[in-house]
């Protein structure tokens, strides 16, 4: 039996921005973080990694001009909700069989996300997810788009939405990744900046990447 290879050229990627952003304030994807926005940052890091690449959220950010694709389930149910709208909007693109999604406030995720993921997928419906110091990430994940409709589906029947629940469904592949050194010391690459204070010490990363 021939081992199955993922295309990594025809991966279609989108950006989780559709948070409700209430600990931040604020919409997240649209927060400074040095000269650029957290939601440019996050693209200018995706955009090499995939074919396409499109944001999810509520309503398309103020001087984005990537394709917007909102929410198909209603009632903000969530990241999964999201995920759900990636895994349509992959299904649409000619040869897509996957879509990688990051979430917009983490802006130091790896360069090289989408290839280690892919390398970790050795089947058509393999899910793989990221982890680091031992804490999986899985919003940062690779998907096979047609789970679209097993999401749905178990969107509208699990109350809690819980990611790792979804995930207890199918076959998942955690991949690794390791922290990122800075000129200070090892920074997270899924530091994620949720609060005010988040922010301040996202800054103080800004500073000391190497």
């Amino acid at each position: 039996m021939n081992q199955f290879s993922l295309d990594r050229t025809n991966i279609a990627g989108v950006v989780l921005a559709g948070g409700r952003s209430s600990r931040m304030g604020r919409d997240k994807a649209s927060v400074p973080l040095g000269d650029r926005t957290l939601l440019q940052r996050v693209i200018e890091t995706l955009a090499p990694q995939v074919a396409t690449l499109a944001v999810n959220a509520d309503a398309l950010p103020e001087n984005c001009d990537r394709h917007f694709i909102p929410d198909i389930i209603p009632g903000k149910a969530g990241p999964m909700a999201g995920i759900h709208a990636a895994m349509v909007h992959g299904a649409a693109l000619p040869g897509a069989t996957h879509v990688a999604t990051v979430s917009v406030d983490s802006p130091f995720f790896p360069h090289d996300l989408v290839d280690w993921l892919a390398a970790a997928v050795d089947a058509p419906q393999k899910i793989a997810i990221a982890t680091s110091e031992s804490r999986s990430h899985p919003v940062f994940g690779l998907w096979p788009v047609t789970l679209a409709s097993d999401l749905e589906t178990w969107i509208a029947t699990d109350e809690k939405h819980r990611v790792r629940d979804f995930l207890l469904r199918h076959d998942v592949t955690e991949v690794s990744f390791p922290l990122r050194p800075t000129r200070a010391s090892l920074l997270d690459p899924f530091f994620n900046v949720n609060t005010p204070d988040d922010l301040a010490e996202a800054e103080r990363w800004l500073k000391v990447l190497v």
